[in-house]
């Protein structure tokens, strides 16, 4: 599981993520870029893309 971690400022918030969860994205990566020839096509699928990591709370 995902786990936030809250910084000082509260600005932007650090994400860890598990092994389990970087081998979920990178599955996900795969998946999605599997048909898709070339760099621009890959940056067009993946912006319009959302890959949901499950948070530990």
């Amino acid at each position: 599981m995902a786990r936030i971690i809250e910084s000082e400022n509260c600005i932007r918030r650090m994400i860890k993520l598990s092994t389990d969860d970087i081998l979920s994205v990178v599955r996900e990566y795969q998946r999605y870029i599997s048909k898709k020839p070339d760099y621009i096509q890959i940056r067009d699928v993946l912006e319009n893309t959302v890959i949901y990591i499950p948070e530990d709370v």
